[in-house]
Order: C-alpha cells, then structure tokens, then sequence
C-alpha cells in the first residue's frame, strides 16, 4: 500500500514537471534537461529519495528524455531543410567522444559535486538567456581544425556532466560562429541526440545503491520519470510553440533567465550546505 502511495505521488509530480518543461521547451526554445534535471532532484527529494547517487539518476533520465524528443525535434526540422547536416557530420564524433567521457566521470561523482556543477554551469547558461544579444559574433564560421577538436567533446562531455541536450550550449556555440538562430535551434537538436544516445547506453549499465533507489529504476535511469515525462513533453511542447508564435517570447525569455540562476544558485546553496 506504501509503494502504491508513494508511486501514485510519483506520477503527480512528474505529470507536473514533464506539462511545465514541454510549454517552457516549445515557449522560449531551450532545451528541456536544464529544467529536468533540477526539477527530478526537487521531486525525489520531496519523496524521500537522496543519498550519493541522486543527481546521477536525474542527470541519466534527463538525457534518456533528450533521446526522444531530440529525435522528434530533428525530424521536423529535417522536413523544412532547417537543420545543416554538414556542422553535424563534422562535429558527431568528437561529441560522442565527449558524451561517453561525461558518462563515465558522471558515474564516479557523488550528488554533491554533480550539485555544483549543475549550479555553476546553469548560472552561466541563466547568465547568457538574461543579457546575451543575438548579434553578439565570435567569429563568421563555425570552428574547424584543432579549435572543433578541442570544443566538439568539449560540448558533449559538459552536456552530459548537467544532463543537457544540444539546445543550452549548442545553439550560443552556433550563434556566436555566424549561424542563423533558427538554423541553430535545428541542428541543436541534432547535437542533443549525439549526446544523449551514448550516454545512456552506458548510464543503463551503471548501477544505483538499492538503498537509495527509486521505483523501477534501470541502471541509473528512472523508467516511470523517462515514461511520464516523455508522454506529457510530446503533448505540451507544441502548446508552447503555439504560445510563442502568439506573444513576444523575450520578457518571458528574461523571467526565465531569473528563474533559472535562481534555481542554479539554490543548488549551489544546497551543495555548500548554507
């Protein structure tokens, strides 16, 4: 009757977290595993799940999600030429590269140095959605020879650290190099399935304390998060698209950009245990 109980509240939680991060995904275009990961740490936290490996299994189910909606995502900007195979044949194997390294490192952390690391990243990523500027250029063209050797893992393996697609680094990565925004968002998508198919291949694999273990856990994937999650994402996102299409998304972008720092610097809060 317990684990009923606790299965049922479960499915609440994550019936809330997958409707909120679809709209956000298909309101403001970032990616969903910036808003999953913290939200499947607060969730399990609340129904009494903690010790070491928590943010494993958060950052392992936010990525296994980034699979199917990456590929969805992909898909439908293939059918409209969106998305330039070309920066991603050149750039595939060094971030698979990197994701599998991030797996790896991932699997030997403990929840709070991946409780750093989520907060300072995502402070940064928070930091770009508030005052970044869309005409802001590093350089006309995408990195080649050893700069792409160097950033290509580069994106998969600080990807994977955070539990993040293509969208959250990607897009800035492209946007700074001379790609068009939406050509961007598109081939971003991309990114997300290079990171994410490799990862959790070995994520299935790495085993979770039983101590500390939610409900139908494979691996370090959490089967009822991926599945919740995953069902609810696929119906909201195009209610979020539709929204942005409806208004001005950028106030929003920037109220989500405050939201986000906050959430990152309350991870940090947690990790230093102030």
């Amino acid at each position: 009757m317990a684990e009923t109980q606790l299965l049922l509240q479960m499915l609440a939680l994550l019936l809330v977290i997958g409707g909120a991060a679809g709209v956000l995904a298909g309101l403001l275009g970032v990616g969903g595993g910036i808003v999953l990961v913290p939200a499947f740490f607060y969730a399990f936290q609340t129904l009494g799940f903690g010790g070491p490996q928590l943010m494993q299994i958060c950052v392992a189910t936010s990525l296994a999600t980034i699979i199917v909606t990456s590929t969805r995502s992909v898909l439908s900007h293939n059918r409209k030429g969106a998305v330039d195979w070309d920066i991603l044949r050149a750039w595939a194997i060094g971030i698979m590269i990197g994701a599998v390294i991030g797996m790896l490192v991932v699997a030997q952390l403990r929840t709070v140095v991946l409780q750093v690391i989520f907060g300072t990243l995502a402070l940064i990523v928070g930091l770009y959605l508030g005052f970044g500027r869309s005409d802001w250029r590093l350089r006309e063209r995408m990195p080649t020879g050893p700069a792409r050797a160097i950033l290509s893992p580069l994106v998969g393996f600080l990807s994977v650290l955070i539990g993040i697609g293509g969208g959250s680094l990607g897009v800035p990565l492209m946007t700074l190099h001379n790609v068009p925004i939406h050509r961007a968002v598109a081939t971003a998508a991309g990114i997300g399935v290079l990171i994410a198919v490799p990862s959790v291949a070995g994520f299935l694999l790495a085993p979770i304390d039983p101590a500390y273990r939610p409900p139908f856990t494979l691996g370090s994937v959490n089967l009822v998060a991926f599945a919740v999650v995953i069902s609810m994402t696929l119906m909201t996102t195009p209610l979020g698209a539709r929204l942005a299409h409806a208004m001005d998304p950028t106030p929003l972008r920037r109220v989500f950009a405050v939201f986000l720092v906050l959430v990152a610097l309350n991870m940090l809060r947690q990790a230093l245990g102030w």
